[in-house]
This record gives structure tokens, C-alpha cells and sequence, in this order.
């Protein structure tokens, strides 16, 4: 099973203080990995170092806000000057805004686009050039969603994001294969998370959604462990420009 060893391997997970991205940091450190967690609360990071030390991992907490391209340059300096160049970066922060498209306001349709869509765009060629300067391939994952592939009422600016991703995605596989860059993405369905406890924080909301799922339930965040290892590893190596639907089902159903 050493093809999914990552011991040697530095790793960048943006938005990793809460949810995915903090369940994503962890696997990658279990695997090895010395992790730069990242996300613009830090105060949010604090529990997800001390879950990889914890484990005897390593990990380093820095700030960046995706959208601003300078956060993103300072953040990658910094991730380097304490672990050198990443070998893997996980596009995941994200937000929604949840609204009709006749009442959704301007102002958050221009701030999903810019966190999910133009974050993974910076993050992304930031992270290329720093591997292409350093004549070393990598990996990069970018987290979509499900609603990338179909689509729901009241979420068009996280969906039309999202399918943005995996168009990108596809882009910087085509673009960087040269380089030895390989870029994947992830679609997760539904899950718990931070931003969206609102709504499936209610065991009732999930029994809902679960009718609707083939799996009859909505994801563990543990069960994104194994498609982000897969992907992060040598064990995707022949991967690129691919999306893993991690939906119990979902995309097959009604969304």
C-alpha cells in the first residue's frame, strides 16, 4: 500500500479550520504529509493542527483570503519558507448564499463567484507556478460539489461555481500535464458541515434528504478521506482532469 504514502510530501489545504477541509488536512497528515492549513479565520485552524499533532503529525496554520491574489502569494511564502514547495494543494474554501434567482442580490452572487470559482482559479495558478519554478510536478484538488453536475433551487450561485470547478478543473489538467501537474476534482453530495449547519443540522432535515438518496443517508466527512488520498497520492497517478462524485448515489436520483 505504499503507492498512497505521502511521507516527504508537503500538502496546502485552504479552508481547512472546519469541515472537509479539516477532515481532508487530517488524512493527508495521517498519510504522512507535513500539512499548511489555511483559511481566513485562523482562529478556526487551531483545531485542526491540534488534531494532526495530536496523531504526531505535523502542521502549520497560515491566513488567506482566496480572493485577493497577494493573501494567496503571502500565504504560499510562508507555507514554503516552513515546509518548501507544496507537492499537493486542496482548493477547498468555499460559501453559499442561499436565495431565489429573482431576489438574489448582486452582492452575493459576486461573493460565491469569488470565493469558489476565482479562489480556485488563484490558488490553483499559484500553486502551479510555484511547482513549475521548482521543477517538481504535483497535485492539485479542487473541491466541487454535486451541484456542479445538476442543479437545485435557491443555490445558482453555488451551483453555477461549482460547475465552473470542474470546468477549470479540466482546463488545468489539459494546461499542466506537461508540467507533471496532475489536477482532479472532488464532487462531495450532502454532507455536514459549517456551511450549510443551518439546514441539515436537524436529524429530520437529513432523514428528508436521506429518502432521497440512494445510500438512504447524507455522507460521514470520514467517508472523503479515501477519494482525497486516491487523488493526493501515486495511487491516481495516471489521473488527471477527473471529477470523483462522493454523493452516496445522489447525482443518479433527483437532486
Amino acid at each position: 500500500m505504499t503507492i498512497f504514502d505521502l511521507s516527504g510530501k508537503t500538502a496546502l489545504v485552504t479552508g481547512a479550520g472546519t469541515g472537509i477541509g479539516q477532515q481532508i488536512a487530517v488524512t493527508l497528515a495521517e498519510a504522512g504529509a507535513r500539512v499548511v492549513v489555511a483559511a481566513r479565520r485562523v482562529d478556526k485552524l487551531a483545531e485542526t493542527v491540534a488534531r494532526i499533532e495530536k496523531a504526531g503529525g505535523e502542521a502549520f496554520a497560515v491566513a488567506v483570503d482566496v480572493t485577493d491574489a497577494a493573501s494567496i502569494a503571502t500565504c504560499f511564502k510562508q507555507a514554503e519558507a516552513k515546509f518548501g514547495v507544496a507537492d499537493i494543494v486542496v482548493n477547498n474554501a468555499g460559501i453559499a448564499r442561499q436565495s431565489y434567482i429573482a431576489e438574489h442580490s448582486e452582492d452575493d452572487w459576486d461573493a460565491v463567484l469569488d470565493t469558489d470559482l476565482k479562489g480556485v482559479f488563484l490558488v490553483g495558478q499559484a500553486a502551479a507556478k510555484a511547482m513549475m519554478q521548482a521543477g517538481k510536478g504535483g497535485s492539485i484538488i479542487n473541491i466541487s460539489s454535486v451541484l456542479g453536475l445538476g442543479v437545485a433551487k435557491t443555490l445558482s450561485a453555488y451551483g453555477a461555481a461549482k460547475a465552473g470547478v470542474i470546468s477549470l478543473t479540466r482546463t488545468m489538467s489539459l494546461e499542466w500535464a506537461r508540467f507533471g501537474i496532475r489536477v482532479n476534482a472532488i464532487a462531495p453530495g450532502y454532507f455536514l458541515t459549517e456551511i450549510n449547519r443551518e439546514q441539515l443540522g436537524d436529524p429530520a432535515a437529513q432523514e428528508y434528504l436521506g429518502k432521497k438518496i440512494p445510500l438512504k443517508r447524507i455522507g460521514k466527512l470520514p467517508e472523503l478521506a479515501g477519494p482525497a488520498l486516491l487523488l493526493a497520492s501515486d495511487a491516481s497517478s495516471f489521473m488527471t482532469g477527473s471529477t470523483i462524485t462522493v454523493d452516496g448515489g445522489q447525482i443518479n436520483a433527483n437532486l
